[in-house]
């Protein structure tokens, strides 16, 4: 399955959790970028940005054409309003395209602090039908970014029910999350890190096994295998093969989750979410999406129940990446002189495979290194 041959049929939004991730963004093709400062986001493991590096963010991205959306999307203390009108004049003043809000306290302050500045629904707000988004949209939010766990069904009987002007935003790639459009406490209990407030431990990939009190250090599992058990630990969401069902569906803008991800991740998704979009195969490109670190795939809530990871693979990945190219040069009809940054180790004679916007994966051989 293709989409038609438009760059513009659906937004594709990248992840980019610091400088690196948003070049690649950029550079593989992602219409917007969404990131964090220090404060607020949801991915406070991720490098982010500071609130000085905003402007020059900003600045950069707009040069290419891709627009900027923050996450503010943390669950709010009366501490955090206290300083978001501060914080909301500083992406204000950055020129930031879009706040991504979850609190209804942060959304009412970013209406009067960022009045230019639009403002989208957080997925953590779990929108789940047309009534809630048309409230939302009446005091000021332009898109929303539907719950996770809705089916292609509903969201297609969603937006018939809403006007035109009011977005929709979908995941469609990467980590999902066993809590309700990502509300958890288990990381908090077992942890002491405040999921909610950006810091989660990811308890629910952990390998469980039950203990009874009376016989210490005997581990039996919870199920009859051997390995244990990841009772809680989801697989993780792959669309590539659907975009043209949720484009049908009314989807305006899909999103590829991993602020907390590597620059290969994100030049891997976005490149393949790409050329799809732009009227490549999907089968084509599968095979790019296994190169990635990641768990098995399924398509999410979309047709159904998305399954579970038992463990069996966890993270996933039949390749790294070894170099970024900083400048190439023909030197004959089958040769290129490339100047390359490395990131891992390859040597004299190895086949490397060649990642590039625009073009097919490629493969070249190591020569005169």
């Amino acid at each position: 399955m293709s989409m038609p041959s438009s760059r513009k049929t659906m937004e594709l939004l990248a992840p980019a959790g610091g400088w690196e991730q948003l070049e690649y963004a950029v550079h593989f093709g992602a219409d917007a970028v969404y990131l964090a400062s220090q404060r607020y986001g949801m991915r406070r493991r991720a490098d982010n940005f500071s609130e000085d590096d905003l402007p020059r963010v900003v600045e950069y991205a707009h040069a290419h054409g891709v627009d900027v959306h923050v996450t503010v999307n943390t669950m709010m203390t009366d501490a955090d309003t206290d300083d978001l009108p501060r914080y909301f004049g500083v992406l204000e003043a950055a020129g930031v395209d879009a706040v991504i809000v979850g609190d209804m306290g942060a959304l009412a302050i970013a209406r009067s602090a960022a009045p230019h500045v639009a403002i989208h629904l957080s997925t953590q707000a779990s929108c789940m039908n047309a009534e809630a988004a048309k409230l939302y949209a009446s005091i000021g939010v332009s898109r929303i970014v539907l719950a996770r766990e809705m089916s292609l069904e509903a969201i297609a009987e969603m937006r018939w029910r809403l006007p035109e002007e009011i977005e929709l935003e979908a995941f469609v790639h990467g980590a999902m999350c066993m809590a309700y459009s990502g509300r958890c406490l288990i990381s908090d209990h077992l942890a002491g890190r405040g999921a909610n407030v950006g810091h989660c431990a990811q308890p629910c990939r952990w390998k469980y096994a039950l203990v009874e009190e009376t016989r210490p250090g005997q581990y039996f599992p919870v199920e009859q295998d051997d390995r244990g058990s990841f009772i809680m630990s989801s697989n993780d969401m792959n669309m590539l093969s659907h975009l043209q069902e949720l484009a049908d569906a009314g989807v305006n803008s899909v999103k590829i989750e991993g602020r907390a991800k590597g620059a290969y991740y994100v030049a891997s998704t976005v490149n393949a979410y790409r050329h799809v979009l732009d009227g490549a195969s999907a089968d084509a490109w599968q095979a790019e999406l296994e190169t990635t670190s990641h768990r098995p795939y399924s398509t999410g809530f979309y047709f159904g129940g998305p399954g579970q990871n038992q463990g069996t693979v966890e993270y996933a990945r039949s390749h790294q990446m070894v170099a970024r190219v900083l400048g190439c040069a023909a030197e004959g009809d089958a040769l290129f002189r490339v100047e390359v940054l490395c990131r891992n180790r390859f040597f004299e004679g190895e086949e490397l495979e060649v990642i590039s916007p625009d073009a097919d994966v490629r493969t070249v051989r190591v020569e005169n290194l």
